[in-house]
Order: structure tokens, then C-alpha cells, then sequence
């Protein structure tokens, strides 16, 4: 009787190594980028659900224009597209930690710990591939409210992209801040709760809609503070080509600190045990 024994390895695998981390990120966005395209359904609803509140709003409140402290020959469409724009990053945020949680309960991850990837990799790549559904959203809104609703600011096609560039400057921000809380919750559900109940207080209780003035008094005390307020009226103004004073400062500076403390949070509970 022969018995088979094992064939000894060669390769000594004690110094593998994997690519750099730029690469591990690029490889990685790619992967996130093609589960969204994979998953029609999902695409779908990031996509819809902002062009539907854009027809429901412009209609139901398109007689706000009228009112008192509202800019002068500017129709509701024009008034609320640079809110549209400014916040489209923010309601989908959350997506970002939801996708960290799905990864992190179907295995994905406790596979890529086994192998030479870093941890900042995965998570940079799951947060540019949130920057890049984002900057979708915000091309087909604006294609919408073009076609639709002859959107027409004062500020032009300049005044729309720089709009969108912060809009995007500040959404990583936001991204960063759900994938800290992804990787400390780790549940998708409690996620998606999380992002309806943080962010469309936000939303509302800002200059979105109407104008700070136009609110009830203590509201406008928390809208004064509010940075969805901040990246709003920047937003507006520049699509206005209107000068944009502190809004735009106080914007980027908010989202530089969110970036550091999310950063900073997801990376210390994304290296915690599975």
C-alpha cells in the first residue's frame, strides 16, 4: 500500500507583497463601480429618486417664488436646481456605509484581510465610487432641468460646475462620515435609518426650500448654523453668479472636517475584528 504525501512548496510565501496602494485603490474603485452597474435595480433608484423629487417640489412649490425675501426674477426651478445640486451628494451618502456593511456581513472583506490589501485602499475605494455615482446624479439632474424645466441660471454652465464641483468636495466629506459609522454599526439597516433621520432634518431645516428669512423664528436659528445652509447658498450664488462670501469658506471648511474625522473614525473601526 503507497500512501501520496504532500509535494512540498517552493514558493515561500512569508514575502508577498501586494501593488501599491494607489493601484489596490484604482483595482478596488473598479470593483465597487462594477457591482453598482451589476445591480441595475440599485443604479435605478440612486438616480430616480432625486429626479422625482426635482418634478414633485418644482410643482407643488413653485408658488413659493412669490413670496416675500424670495430673489427677484428668479423662478422657483432656478432657486432650487443649486440647493438640488448642493445636497444630491448628501442624501445618497449613506449608500456609501451601507455598501461597507453588506461587504463586511457577505465576507467580502475577511478575504481581502487574507491577502496584501490595505485597509485605507478599501475604504478610499468605496468612497470614490460614491463621488462617482454622485457626479452621475448631478449630470442627470441637470440634463433634466434643462429639458424639463428650462432651467436657465444667471451664472451659466460655469456657474452649474462650479456648483458641482463643490457639491462633490463636500459630499466625500459626508461619505467619509457613513463609512465611520458603517464600520462601527455594521448593520445595513441601522445604516439606512441613520442616513433619513440625520440628513432630511438637514435638508429641511435650511435654505433649500425658501429662503432663511422666510422661516419661523427659532428655525431660522438653526438654519443660520446649519452647513447644509452654507453649501446651499454657496451653491446658489455661484449659479447665480452672485459673490459668494463666506458660504463657500465655511463649506469647504466643514468638509475638510469631516473628511478628517470620518476618515479618521472609519479607518479605527474598520480595523477592528470581523
Amino acid at each position: 500500500m503507497t500512501t501520496i504525501s504532500a509535494v512540498e512548496s517552493r514558493v515561500d510565501t512569508s514575502t508577498w507583497q501586494g501593488t501599491n496602494i494607489i493601484i489596490q485603490v484604482l483595482v478596488l474603485t473598479g470593483r465597487s463601480l462594477r457591482a453598482l452597474i451589476r445591480n441595475p435595480q440599485l443604479l435605478m433608484i440612486s438616480l430616480a429618486q432625486p429626479v422625482v423629487f426635482l418634478v414633485l417640489l418644482t410643482q407643488v412649490f413653485s408658488s413659493l417664488a412669490s413670496a416675500d425675501n424670495f430673489p427677484a426674477g428668479i423662478t422657483y426651478v432656478d432657486f432650487l436646481m443649486p440647493a438640488f445640486i448642493a445636497v444630491s451628494g448628501l442624501s445618497a451618502a449613506s449608500e456609501a456605509g451601507v455598501g461597507l456593511t453588506t461587504d463586511m456581513r457577505s465576507g467580502v472583506l475577511t478575504r481581502f484581510r487574507s491577502l496584501p490589501v490595505s485597509n485605507i485602499a478599501v475604504l478610499f475605494a468605496r468612497s470614490i465610487a460614491e463621488v462617482v455615482r454622485n457626479i452621475l446624479v448631478i449630470t442627470l439632474l441637470v440634463v433634466l432641468a434643462v429639458l424639463l424645466f428650462d432651467f436657465d441660471p444667471p451664472g451659466g454652465f460655469s456657474g452649474v460646475l462650479l456648483a458641482g464641483l463643490l457639491s462633490v468636495a463636500v459630499s466625500w466629506g459626508v461619505v467619509w462620515i457613513f463609512l465611520a459609522l458603517g464600520a462601527w454599526l455594521r448593520t445595513a439597516e441601522g445604516m439606512q435609518a441613520l442616513g433619513f433621520i440625520a440628513l432630511f432634518p438637514l435638508m429641511f431645516v435650511s435654505s433649500m426650500f425658501v429662503p432663511v428669512a422666510n422661516l419661523p423664528g427659532w428655525l431660522q436659528a438653526v438654519a443660520k448654523v446649519n452647513p447644509v445652509t452654507y453649501v446651499v447658498d454657496a451653491s446658489r450664488n455661484l449659479a447665480f453668479e452672485l459673490p459668494v462670501g463666506n458660504s463657500a469658506v465655511l463649506a469647504l471648511v466643514a468638509s475638510v472636517a469631516l473628511t478628517a474625522i470620518g476618515m479618521t473614525a472609519a479607518i479605527i473601526g474598520f480595523r477592528r475584528p470581523l
